[in-house]
Parts: C-alpha cells; sequence; structure tokens
C-alpha cells in the first residue's frame, strides 16, 4: 500500500511529470508538486501543489516537509539564450539548493532523470546532467540516478525533431551521428519505471532504462517514414558537421527552438545503450521503436 507521506515532484508540469503525477495518483500516492505558476500549472485538483522555485529557494523547504520520496525532473537543456555553461550553472545551482534542503527535510529517496550514455560521452548536456546526479547523491545518499535514452512520445522534443525531420526533408546531409547506437524508449515505459522506483524497496544508485531495441539514427529515421506512410529521407554523409551547424539547420525545419535543440544535437555522437540492465521489477517488458512511435504518433 502506498505511504501516506507525500511524493514530491519537481518538474511536474513537463512532459514526463504530468504523466507522473498521473500515475502516482492512479496508484494511491499523496502528490505534491513545486511549480513556478500555480495558476499556469494545470495539475489534478487533488496535487497538493507549492509556488517555488529551484533557483531561487523560493518554497523549497515547504514543499519537501514531510516527505520521504522525491522526483527531480529538472533540466534547463540551454532554453533562452545563454550559453552551454550557464544552463549547466543554473542546473548545478539548482542542484545543490534542492539536494541540501532535501537532506535538511530527511528525504531519503531523490529520483533524478538523466541521460543514457557511454562512458567518457563529451556532451555538455549530459556531461551536465551526470554532475546534476552527483549533487544530489552528495546530499541524499539515497538518490537514484535513473539515465533514459531518447524519449519516444508526442510531446518529447526528440521525437518531435525527428517527426518534422522526416515528414519535411526528402533528403539530408548529415554527419556520423546518424550511424550512432541508441535504445530509444517509450515515454509510458519511462514514467512506468520512475513510478515503480518510488515502491522498490532496494534500487542501485543508477538504473538504466532503454527500449526493446538498439538501432541507429539512421534505421529511426527509415522506420519512422514507414510509419508516417513517407519515403524514407535520401542521406548524405559527410566527415564533417559540427553539432551547431546540424543545430542550425535542424532549428529551420522543425518546431524545436534552437536553445533546446542544441544541447540535443551535440549528444547524438554518443551511444546511448544500457549496459547493465535495471533490478527485476524496473521496465521487464520495453516495448519496441515500431510500438513506441504507434503510441506517440496515436
Amino acid at each position: 500500500m502506498p505511504d501516506s507521506a507525500p511524493i514530491l515532484v519537481f518538474g511536474a508540469t513537463g512532459s514526463i511529470g504530468r504523466r507522473l503525477v498521473a500515475l502516482l495518483l492512479e496508484r494511491g500516492h499523496a502528490v505534491r508538486a513545486l511549480v513556478r505558476r500555480p495558476e499556469q500549472a494545470a495539475l489534478p485538483p487533488a496535487v497538493d501543489v507549492v509556488q517555488g522555485d529551484v533557483l531561487t529557494g523560493d518554497g523549497v523547504a515547504q514543499a519537501l516537509a514531510g516527505v520521504d520520496c522525491a522526483f527531480y525532473l529538472v533540466h534547463s537543456m540551454g532554453r533562452g539564450s545563454g550559453s552551454a555553461d550557464s544552463f549547466a550553472e543554473r542546473d548545478r545551482q539548482a542542484a545543490e539548493l534542492v539536494g541540501a534542503a532535501a537532506a535538511d527535510a530527511g528525504v531519503s529517496r531523490i529520483v533524478y532523470l538523466g541521460g543514457l550514455e557511454a562512458e567518457g560521452a563529451d556532451s555538455e548536456h549530459l556531461q551536465s546532467r551526470r554532475e546534476v546526479a552527483e549533487i544530489l547523491a552528495r546530499h541524499v545518499p539515497g538518490t537514484v540516478h535513473a539515465r533514459a535514452a531518447m524519449v519516444i512520445g508526442a510531446d518529447s522534443a526528440s521525437f518531435q525533431m525527428l517527426e518534422a525531420l522526416v515528414r519535411r526533408l526528402p533528403a539530408m546531409i548529415c554527419p556520423r551521428w546518424v550511424d550512432t547506437r541508441t535504445q530509444p524508449i517509450a515515454m509510458d515505459d519511462v514514467v512506468t519505471a520512475l513510478a515503480d522506483l518510488a515502491d522498490h524497496p532496494d534500487v542501485p544508485a543508477e538504473v538504466q532504462l532503454g527500449g526493446a531495441e538498439v538501432i541507429t539514427y539512421l534505421e529511426m529515421m527509415e522506420r519512422m517514414a514507414k510509419a508516417l506512410d513517407r519515403r524514407p529521407p535520401v542521406i548524405v554523409r559527410v566527415p564533417v558537421l559540427t553539432p551547431r551547424l546540424s543545430s542550425y539547420w535542424v532549428t529551420l525545419i522543425t518546431p524545436v527552438e534552437l536553445g533546446l535543440v542544441q544541447p540535443l544535437v551535440d549528444g547524438l555522437s554518443a551511444e546511448m545503450v544500457v549496459t547493465t540492465p535495471p533490478p527485476a521489477g524496473i521496465n521487464d517488458e520495453p516495448m519496441g521503436f515500431d510500438d513506441a512511435v504507434a503510441a506517440a504518433l496515436a
């Protein structure tokens, strides 16, 4: 049976956060959310909404009061103007503040959603996510770093980029990242795995989450085209095309803003493949890519 202590969700108004809140409520948990603008949050009435901001610390201690488990789904991801250093600094500042407040409040578990990348990957935004996980764990030893590959969902920025490129471009000039292997995971599988981590009695410090298949970005585009009943785009490989240049043309073609495209494209050269399966009971039977795409398009 669910614990009577509320589960706190930071980032409850994001695409994953909203689904997670709904699932936690469905499972009988009391749910609290820290949001900057309660009047715009549009969360279910059962959610205890606390106004606050992880960057300033406003409302954070109040939101954490009486909480045993918290989800941290906050990523700056370069939105708006500013460099990669600035969004990394914002994420660092917020993680330090929340981690310290969670330790003071006696929180025993923080579940943080980061990225799944190969050892030694040089993507700045993936490095930032690893740093956030380390900061939270330093304050709350029971922190679980849930590391997910590309999320396939209707309002996932990565999926929106992929769909728009396939819909709008009959041909693409691409760097070598089109041959990078990844293990895309359905939105529902990510959300279910996160909710399971709140209840699981004993989880490791890191949990890797991926879908049922390991495929390349080129294969994803080809299979996305089939799902959309379109011809696969003709891919012209070039030896050198920097992430910055890739970001500019992706921004022209897709509805995703440049500040979000840049860190996503920057991470495309890093393999996102599960190397250590999650513990039994977590993401046991994930969807394959085609089923995940069908669910997202529906």
